[in-house]
């Protein structure tokens, strides 16, 4: 495919970025797939971090039919799936991984999931990746809200993009940005329209998520966010430690509640642990921006989280140190919302609500903390944005779940 250049927006790392760029279009609904690939040598660019990027199409049991596009960008690899909600399903720097080993071993196709399959849990039967979407008309456990039954954490995760676009900038340093669009829509229900973008800039172990929601019905609507990213070894391990500057911190359950004196450290792989969850409200900086960190027990290896807590105000601690085989995960979500079923969290005041033909906003930032410098840093940024100020602890969950 030869490459045309056009004059775009481009939104980069930072959503204000405008840059001439080469533009491709990857899958629509119009035109068949077909695997394809660009290099940064047949872009004639000379960079000191050869990139690539290239789309392939999966087949054999549940995964057949699924799209996958791998991106390199020197330093780090990155794997996205449009078939399933554009989630990134794993990224990689040599061989340090950020994501997981879920039981769930093929990248299935939505077309072999039933949501509200296992009690409406067959969300479960795809989850295997770095950073899941949830959402958008719901997120949280599965139960009943207002005579609709609620599937776990929404659709947005097993909706197949309809349009998947490729931009890179033309001039240094390169940035490489994925588009797709998610379509959430059923007659008398919702109409909404995510444009997702990924982006990451050659030679850095760091991408980035800009995500805009569209209501694109007559009518106010309901929505809620999540975006469940998920991490293992080497980073979680005994002793294992998350920070983040902390507003308030709140066990989920009771089984949580039991552990709360532990909440910011991890076990080994335990077996019949489960999961525990907890529930935090971060502090920001005066623009909102903050900051969360996964490390080993050494400190010398993390991954860092960063949002805007106007767009996303709380955050989701998922402890999953179960068997290596169950999946031995933690999650770190932030989201405009926690893992409650939606009817619980509109007295929590975390069910937004969008205007007709509004937009709303998401940007979530993945950085690899290489050595124990970069965690150090990190950790200073968290101490910074927490700025001496207390953290409440709240003994009791938000929620009584035993009430129905």
């Amino acid at each position: 495919m030869t490459p045309f250049k056009l004059a775009v927006a481009f939104g980069a790392l930072s959503a204000a970025s405008h840059a001439m760029a080469w533009d491709y279009v990857l899958l629509d609904t119009n035109k068949p797939a077909q695997n394809w690939s660009i290099t940064s040598e047949q872009l004639g660019l000379k960079t000191d971090k050869p990139f690539s990027v290239s789309l392939r199409t999966l087949h054999g049991g549940r995964q057949e039919g699924v799209s996958i596009v791998d991106i390199d960008n020197g330093t780090m690899k990155l794997s996205v799936v449009p078939t399933r909600g554009m989630n990134v399903l794993q990224a990689s720097v040599g061989n340090v991984r950020m994501g997981w080993d879920s039981p769930v071993k093929e990248v299935v196709n939505p077309a072999f999931i039933e949501l509200n399959g296992r009690g409406g849990l067959g969300w479960l039967e795809g989850f295997n990746e770095l950073v899941t979407r949830c959402g958008y008309e719901w997120v949280g456990h599965p139960g009943i809200d207002n005579g609709e039954m609620l599937t776990l954490h929404g659709r947005a995760a097993n909706i197949p993009a309809s349009t998947v676009t490729l931009h890179i900038d033309e001039k240094p340093p390169y940035a490489i940005s994925l588009r797709g669009e998610l379509k959430e829509q059923a007659f008398k229900k919702v109409d909404f329209s995510v444009v997702t973008e990924l982006v990451t800039e050659p030679g850095t172990a760091h991408f980035a998520l800009n995500d805009t929601l569209t209501n694109n019905g007559d009518y106010p609507k309901e929505y809620q966010a999540l975006y469940h990213s998920n991490f293992s070894t080497p980073f979680l391990e005994q002793g294992a430690r998350f920070a983040a500057p902390v507003k308030q911190v709140s066990p989920f359950n009771d089984k949580a509640k039991a552990e709360l004196a532990d909440w910011q450290t991890y076990r080994g792989p335990t077996k019949d642990y489960d999961e525990t969850v907890y529930n935090v409200v971060p502090y920001a900086d005066s623009k909102g921006e903050t900051l969360t960190v996964l490390h080993n027990k050494a400190g010398s290896l993390g991954v860092s989280v960063g949002f805007n807590t106007q767009q996303l105000p709380v955050f989701s601690l998922w402890k999953n140190t179960d068997t290596q085989g169950q999946g031995y995960v933690t999650g770190l979500e932030p989201g405009t919302s926690f893992s409650y079923n939606r009817r619980y969290q509109r007295p929590l005041n975390l069910v937004p609500t969008i205007a007709p033909k509004a937009s709303q906003q998401f940007q979530i930032s993945y950085s690899l903390l290489a050595d124990k410098g970069a965690v150090d840093n990190a950790l200073k940024r968290v101490s910074e944005i927490q700025a001496g100020r207390e953290t409440e602890v709240r003994q009791a969950p938000l929620v009584d779940l035993t009430e129905h």
